[in-house]
């Protein structure tokens, strides 16, 4: 007798049961709403140039390459979301607290219209989930958070078109699924999904339920397409993985092994880390074959119970394994120089996980005595609650970057990943000391780490250290020949030990590994203009402020060029240029006052002069020319 697959959608939403998913999602991430800048938020906010060029939106849409990926909803709210807060994080943190709890809502709504008589468990267990807080408490990684809800409302969508069959029912499904893969194109794998479902609910794969999916197909390899382009066109972090790898049987390991950790985190979620130490795959280990063995044999076993109870369990784990299967190892991706498995990789997988236990719940109260159910819900009140309890200590820890890599150390001393992010988090602090020890203890554990290297290079830097930066980062780009930002760093400590004919070739090298650094251009062209080069200097300034038009220190140091070779309306088109980006540009004030002034605008000066010296109340050099003029203020 076929599995029903035909019960009952009505599942109402309960005021009671709305506040306590909300309630519960708040708890948990209280602790985190004014959390600091983790890894790599540098990236996507506070030190990404489009967040202040006046076409980035347009970029964001139409130029695939201007960033590393092309996820043109996600950049759209963030460019809004740093407009309204710039550097205050209690608003991003919102947001991605919000998008949890619309998701973990429409979990609900999703399991109900499967039949689950517990679909409101279910997007309890998804809001307090220890293993999703890393993909709620990191910024950088409102992707996860913004695509799950069109995804859920395209599957909800799906399920309606799929018992009506009205044109509407799927273009809203089409529509929705398009916002997700703007939002992150690991969405990609829906159309499998479709036919998963399908053959669910029905037992088979008809050719109309093939062509209806055709177009989801279509959207997911067009705009896959288009993010690969652009990560290809951005990429500037090309450094060789420490142990990664070497021939297929290795990676098949990785991806057993990976399989394993993955299953192991979300089923008993304590003591989870932002990175996991790394094991040893070359060469692979027997043990880590046994993952995929045992997964065999549970898609077979499931297989002949397809008619009852294996057609869920399909259901559950090829969903989960669909999503999971990018992160299994089977190719290079960024984060394996440092970790093979992360928290947030599991945000979407996991629903597959909690859909199968909500069912086998179902199932399990269904058989056991009238009498025994009410404790095993208590029983599973106490695995929420517990839950919910190592979420938030989970989230606590996003605090500050510091508590996060101090707790990942303790727990794994071993995590050069963890050295290094705390390496990161003492020199935000500006303790170099600290910092560089961290970055040594990172370079110590894994030689191959050329982010290590690198910190230690630019720390050294900033330490006025220079000759042993230059060291430290010719060893970076020794281990990384590919590495634009260990040539460029290694061109900016060429650049302060003097040899500039060096550091020219190294900003070269730079911008032909990564043509879209700003900072690149800029810097190259200091060296150039410190070589006498000018007309050179003047073009690489020109291209720096092309690719970044709301680069505020590239017009500045053009417009000092500029009034040094005298050209000085040249120069003041620069700094008003400077002053418009960053208001509080002080330096670019008290030059565009130097300008105007040469050029006889003594009232304009004046006013520039004023502007700087009360941004910065201890300029000397504007209390000087104020003095001069008698016009400090309250003069």
């Amino acid at each position: 007798m076929p599995v029903d697959t035909k019960r009952p959608t009505t599942n109402p939403w309960l005021p009671w049961q709305v506040l306590a998913i909300v309630v519960a999602v708040v708890w948990i991430y209280w602790p985190a709403l004014n959390g600091g800048w983790q890894w790599d938020d540098d990236l996507y906010l506070t030190k990404n140039l489009l967040m202040n060029d006046p076409a980035r939106l347009w970029k964001a849409w139409f130029a695939p390459g201007s960033f590393i990926e092309y996820y043109p909803i996600e950049e759209t709210v963030q460019w809004v979301q740093w407009q309204l807060w710039h550097g205050q994080t209690f608003g991003y943190h919102l947001t991605n607290v919000l998008l949890h709890v619309a998701s973990a809502l429409l979990l609900w709504r999703l399991f109900a219209k499967l039949g689950l008589r517990y679909a409101w468990l279910g997007g309890l267990l998804f809001a307090v989930h220890p293993a999703q807080v890393e993909s709620v408490a990191w910024i950088a990684e409102l992707k996860n958070a913004l695509s799950l809800p069109p995804f859920l409302l395209a599957m909800c969508a799906w399920i309606d078109y799929d018992e009506r069959r009205t044109p509407r029912g799927y273009a809203i499904a089409l529509a929705w699924f398009v916002v997700a893969m703007l939002c992150k194109i690991l969405m990609a794998p829906f159309a499998f999904v479709l036919l998963l479902y399908a053959w669910w609910k029905r037992g088979r794969v008809g050719w109309a339920d093939m062509t209806a999916a055709v177009p989801f197909l279509v959207v997911a390899v067009v705009l896959a397409a288009l993010t690969i382009h652009a990560g290809q066109v951005y990429t500037k972090d090309v450094m060789p993985g420490a142990a990664m790898p070497e021939g297929f049987l290795a990676k098949l390991a990785l991806g057993g092994s990976s399989l394993a950790v993955y299953l192991g985190i979300f089923l008993w979620p304590v003591g989870l880390l932002p990175a996991y130490a790394k094991w040893s795959i070359n060469p692979p280990a027997p043990v880590q074959f046994l993952p995929w063995l045992v997964l065999l044999a549970l898609v077979i076993w499931a297989w002949t119970a397809r008619r009852t109870w294996g057609r869920h369990v399909l259901l559950g784990l090829g969903f989960f394994l669909l999503f999971l299967a990018p992160f299994l190892g089977l190719r290079w991706v960024s984060y394996m120089d440092f970790t093979w498995v992360m928290n947030h990789f599991l945000y979407i997988p996991g629903i597959g996980l909690i859909g199968l236990a909500i069912a086998g719940l179902e199932k399990v109260l269904a058989l056991a005595p009238k009498e025994a159910r009410p404790m095993a819900l208590g029983v599973v009140g106490v695995i929420v609650v517990l839950l919910a309890l190592a979420a938030q200590q989970e989230a606590s820890l996003y605090r500050d970057p510091e508590t996060l890599w101090t707790y990942t150390e303790q727990r794994d001393p071993n995590s050069y990943a963890a050295h290094n992010q705390l390496g990161v988090a003492f020199e935000q602090k500006g303790e170099a000391a600290a910092a560089l020890d961290q970055f040594e203890q990172a370079r110590t554990l894994e030689p191959n780490f050329a982010e290590a290297s690198n910190n230690v290079g630019t720390t050294l830097l900033e330490s006025g250290r220079a000759a042993e930066a230059v060291d430290a980062l010719r060893q970076t780009v020794k281990i990384a020949p590919l590495y634009a930002l260990g040539h460029y760093d290694l061109g900016n400590a060429l650049k302060q030990t003097g040899e500039l004919s060096e550091a020219v070739a190294q900003f070269q090298q730079s911008l032909k590994l990564d043509p879209l650094n700003a900072e690149a251009e800029n810097n190259l062209a200091d060296v150039l203009l410190a070589s006498g080069r000018n007309d050179e200097a003047f073009a690489h300034y020109a291209r720096a402020t092309e690719i970044s038009p709301g680069y505020a220190g590239a017009q500045y140091n053009w417009g000092v060029a500029l009034l040094q070779a005298h050209d000085v309306p040249g120069a003041i088109g620069h700094f008003q240029r400077a002053v418009a980006i960053k208001p509080d540009y002080v330096e670019a004030h008290f030059n565009l006052g130097v300008a105007l002034y040469q050029t006889g605008h003594t009232p304009e000066a004046i006013a520039e002069f004023q502007t700087a010296l009360r941004l910065r109340p201890d300029f000397s050099q504007a209390q000087n020319i104020l003095a001069q003029l008698g016009a400090l203020p309250g003069k």
